[in-house]
């Protein structure tokens, strides 16, 4: 199993990214696609959560914001990232687990992709 992140880079402020999450080694279709995020410092914090029906989560400092989505047949997630602020500052992380399907907190997730670096800066 690997799920592998892509598409981090450097943003001004109000700018956007969009990171896709590949995932190998087992069929997403049936397992819960998250988003997770970790600054200097800080505690990961789960972003987002697709489930394999296609309801999506969000944490409230991204909501309104950051849209995920999901391409079973590319076996791919996706975060859409707009209005991006320096405070979303981080290495991005995608996480897949089948049992949850409601949970923002990464301890419930099995398997885990390298991060990839998220800075946003003028």
């Amino acid at each position: 199993v690997q799920l592998q992140a892509s598409g981090g880079g450097l943003v001004q402020p109000g700018g956007s990214l969009r990171l896709s999450c590949a995932a190998s080694g087992f069929t997403s279709d049936d397992y819960s696609l998250g988003w997770f995020r970790q600054a200097p410092g800080k505690e990961r914090e789960g972003v987002s959560l697709i489930t394999s029906d296609g309801t999506t989560f969000y944490s409230n400092s991204v909501k309104g914001r950051f849209t995920s989505s999901r391409d079973n047949a590319k076996n791919t997630s996706y975060l859409q990232m707009n209005s991006l602020k320096p405070e979303d500052t981080a290495v991005y992380y995608c996480a897949a687990d089948k049992y949850t399907d409601d949970s923002l907190d990464w301890e419930d997730y099995d398997y885990w992709g390298q991060g990839t670096q998220v800075t946003v800066s003028s």
